[in-house]
């Protein structure tokens, strides 16, 4: 079982963030759900986060949980249905603080998720509650939200971000580089696990 005492949010380039998760196994699973469900919820609240993915504090699982009342942790998710229509807005994210985009979501989703009970049901979420199950889903395909723009937008925001440095941290080292390298860094680890 996964010691889920020591987990903690990763920030910067840790190649976890961009590997596609691996299906939350019920019949034979790493760590008790509920208290899996327990420790991503105060590790979001911790770092005031709307929502937050399995991968974010090391895990390779397909869960994320998302503030709300209740709050949710929804574990091995798929989106069932999309809105057309679109919503821009500024979008952020726990393991690259400091860094903001604008990012197109659509205004209404329908995921199927099953519950930490093993329980599995369907939602329907509309605006920000949207965006941020968009945004996890994101996480749990290797996909980052700054992804979804053209690479000279991105280098843009990655400047305007950075205003000089900023320190990045994967789980095995530590580096002081420009925020624009570390996503070019992100872009070249996702082609490389792509060709694997």
């Amino acid at each position: 079982m996964i010691d889920l005492s020591n987990l903690k949010l990763i920030t910067g380039r840790d190649p976890i963030l961009m590997k596609p998760a691996e299906k939350f196994d019920f019949n034979n699973p790493p760590c008790d759900p509920w208290d899996l469900a327990e420790a991503m919820v105060k590790i979001m609240i911790d770092n005031n986060g709307m929502g937050l993915s399995a991968c974010q504090v090391g895990l390779p699982y397909a869960v994320f949980a998302m503030i709300g009342e209740p709050n949710h942790v929804m574990f091995n998710p798929r989106l069932v249905d999309v809105s057309n229509e679109t919503i821009t807005l500024e979008e952020g994210c726990l393991s690259f603080p400091g860094v903001l985009a604008p990012i197109a979501r659509a205004r209404h989703i329908k995921i199927r998720f099953t519950g930490p009970d093993g329980q599995t049901t369907t939602k329907k979420f509309t605006g920000m509650s949207a965006r941020v199950v968009q945004h996890e889903m994101d996480h749990l395909n290797g996909v980052l939200f700054f992804n979804h723009l053209p690479r000279f937008k991105r280098e843009q925001i990655f400047k305007k971000a950075a205003k000089g440095k900023i320190n990045v941290k994967s789980q095995n080292d530590s580096f002081f580089a420009p925020l624009e390298l570390a996503a070019n860094e992100l872009d070249r680890q996702r082609k490389v696990s792509r060709q694997g």
